[in-house]
């Protein structure tokens, strides 16, 4: 399963932008809640209206549980689900954007005014500022920046999930 194939599902779509911001909103959804339910995150990926074929279900839930696994996993394995480094830096940098985005989103849609440490909040400013990335970018110093962004998120999303996972209040879907 590539990125392309996901992504693909996500065209034309009214809610979600990419397979980032989808990965990003069950990365987030799961930081809260680590027992959240693929079901829970597909139904905030589209409309009621939107028929969802089976083959699409199984491969967003294969992805969602190995986000899962990952998140879980003592190895900090976790990655961002993000276009490979073959495709222009411009599209990964608006993916990476896009995966800030969702897991904002997802992190909002469950979280509820638990205490938050000065690190989490300054954490989450972060990320809402990646949510700004200017994708018009180019060259090894950009590059550069977009590895050491990518990296920081990797490490975030670990603390984050270790903190709003025990304090959140949260509702199990």
């Amino acid at each position: 399963m590539t990125y392309q194939d996901i992504d693909s599902f996500f065209k034309g779509s009214d809610e979600v932008n990419s397979a980032a911001e989808a990965h990003g909103l069950a990365t987030g959804m799961l930081c809260v809640n680590g027992q959240t339910q693929s079901a829970a995150w597909i139904k905030q990926l589209f409309d009621e209206g939107d028929e969802v074929r089976a083959e699409q279900s199984r491969q967003l839930a294969q992805l969602f549980e190995e986000t899962r696994a990952s998140l879980e996993s003592g190895d900090y394995d976790f990655e961002p689900f993000l276009p490979a480094d073959d495709v222009p830096l411009r599209e990964q940098i608006a993916a990476l954007a896009d995966w800030c985005q969702g897991f904002l989103f997802g992190v909002g849609a469950l979280y509820r005014n638990g205490e938050q440490s000065g690190q989490t909040r300054e954490i989450l400013r972060d990320i809402v500022e990646f949510t700004r990335l200017d994708p018009d970018a180019e060259g090894e110093e950009d590059e550069a920046a977009f590895m050491e962004v990518t990296e920081y998120l990797r490490t975030a999303v670990l603390l984050l999930r270790a903190e709003l996972g025990s304090n959140g209040r949260i509702r199990i879907h």
